[in-house]
């Protein structure tokens, strides 16, 4: 006789919790309101609370599916914030999924991409900026990145914006007062040196800002181009940038006829560094198809480096080489790279040139023995502001930036409105708004429905 369970609630959800794969251990989890039913049906008898228990895994008909470990962890003390139990078995994919088909069975639903996670934002377990370091530390290239999206997952990044949006909040208090209060004229607000808690407060945002941005290179990696005509070394100076034979070198001009892509950790920052064809007018269709593939990857780089043959370009540019330089997009960082500097007889070393009132960076090494390459590393990272990956560097995101950038721009006008006299408060203390609203996207404060399901629909299942 089969004993009747009470209905699960429609809002349970289950998911294999582990990477796709053969591995020693796999985990399904479910999260709800009730639990019982999907308890009851696979191990056939209640769990103590945040104790592993050694059980059998049973299906419909009670025959094992697999043996592991039982745990349930009680609302709100999990990671979701609701019921939780995870079910540890054998990492086979066919036993994964029968313990996860017998939780559908038993009234769960599968879950979304992310929404463990999503549950746990919503439940006020994480905010929002925690929430997404949980993605990026599971999708992080490097171990610096690794230990950035570890910081702001514990809270590092969520305290510093807490910490200027409450500085924030105390000088509106001052302001609105202002404006409640006719009688309290500016000399309230200066008594209470606005100014200098304004300066304070966008002071600590630009160090913010400043460190975010590394964060987001952390995160997002650099795309750095090698461009420049047959046969000058592009291959040579990916093969020592990457410490590998990636790309085929030969005397021959025109040896490469597509991309060739490799990663490298440069100063913990993810460095993808694409070899192109050399660009030159050509008739050989595939060698037409290489050249159009290397301007695609322009338009997608970070970062451009013109590569040229230092015994043609001792003291100016070959108008071919110049005309190169002029086909970037203009927004696009370049640097002038002099390879073969050993068969010019030339030192490697780095300098700037003025192109009309531009500045422009030059640098004079060796593909071959290497002279001059650590000079180039570094002017990368000096290019993209990311000259290393300090301690206190979190991860962060686009988003972020964007809204921290909001911020100080918001900021930026409030000083400008104060400065003027009689300074217009209304405008002031709208900015000040203003400037709040952007930091609380960062965790979530102010932030609409249709960007929460972006950000959790990029997370992997079970997650």
């Amino acid at each position: 006789m089969t004993t009747r369970l009470p209905v699960l609630a429609p809002s349970t959800i289950a998911a294999i919790a582990t990477p796709p794969g053969r591995g020693g251990i796999g985990i399904v989890r479910v999260s709800g309101a009730n639990l019982d039913r999907v308890i009851e049906g696979i191990v056939g008898r209640p769990l103590h609370s945040r104790v592993a228990t050694a059980v059998t895994f049973r299906d419909a008909n009670g025959a094992p599916i697999d043996v592991g470990l039982a745990l349930v962890f009680p609302a709100p003390n999990s990671y979701t914030g609701e019921t939780v139990v995870e079910f540890h078995g054998h990492g086979s994919p066919p036993a994964l999924r029968l313990v996860l088909a017998r939780c559908l069975e038993l009234g769960a639903r599968l879950a979304e991409p992310g929404e463990f996670t999503k549950r746990a934002f919503l439940n006020g377990k994480l905010d929002l900026a925690q929430a997404e370091s949980v993605a990026d530390l599971i999708d992080a290239a490097t171990t610096t990145a690794a230990r950035a999206a570890a910081k702001s997952l514990v809270g590092e990044f969520s305290r510093d914006v807490h910490a200027i949006v409450a500085a924030v909040t105390d000088l509106r208090m001052y302001t609105e007062a202002t404006l409640d209060f006719p009688e309290e004229d500016l000399d309230f607000l200066r008594a209470h040196d606005v100014t200098g808690r304004l300066d304070a407060i966008r002071e600590k945002l630009d160090q913010l800002l400043s460190r975010a941005a590394v964060g987001t290179l952390l995160r997002e990696g650099l795309s750095v181009v090698l461009i420049g005509r047959p046969n000058v070394g592009k291959s040579s100076l990916l093969n020592r940038l990457v410490r590998e034979e990636a790309a085929i070198v030969t005397p021959i001009a025109g040896t490469t006829r597509d991309t060739v892509e490799r990663q490298v950790e440069l100063a913990g920052i993810p460095l993808t560094v694409i070899d192109t064809a050399g660009l030159r007018e050509t008739r050989d269709e595939v060698e037409k198809r290489g050249i159009e593939r290397a301007w695609a990857a322009v338009e997608r780089a970070d970062l451009a480096l013109l590569i040229v043959d230092a015994r043609d370009a001792i003291d100016a540019l070959d108008s071919a080489d110049a005309a190169l330089l002029g086909k970037l997009p203009g927004s696009l960082p370049r640097v002038v790279v002099h390879n073969k500097s050993d068969l010019a007889s030339v030192a490697a070393h780095a300098e700037t040139r003025l192109v009309g009132n531009a500045p422009r960076r030059h640098i004079w090494l060796s593909a071959l023995t290497g002279a001059g390459v650590e000079l180039l590393e570094r002017e990368v990272l000096a290019i993209v502001g990311a000259q290393t990956a300090t301690e206190d560097t979190f991860l962060a995101r686009a988003r972020h930036l964007v809204a921290l950038k909001d911020a100080v721009s918001r900021l930026r006008a409030a000083a400008a409105h104060f400065a003027t006299s009689p300074p217009p408060i209304e405008l002031f203390a709208e900015e000040l708004r203003e400037a709040q609203q952007a930091l609380g996207t960062i965790t979530g404060e102010f932030t609409a429905d249709d960007l929460l399901g972006v950000i959790f629909s990029r997370f992997c299942i079970g997650k």
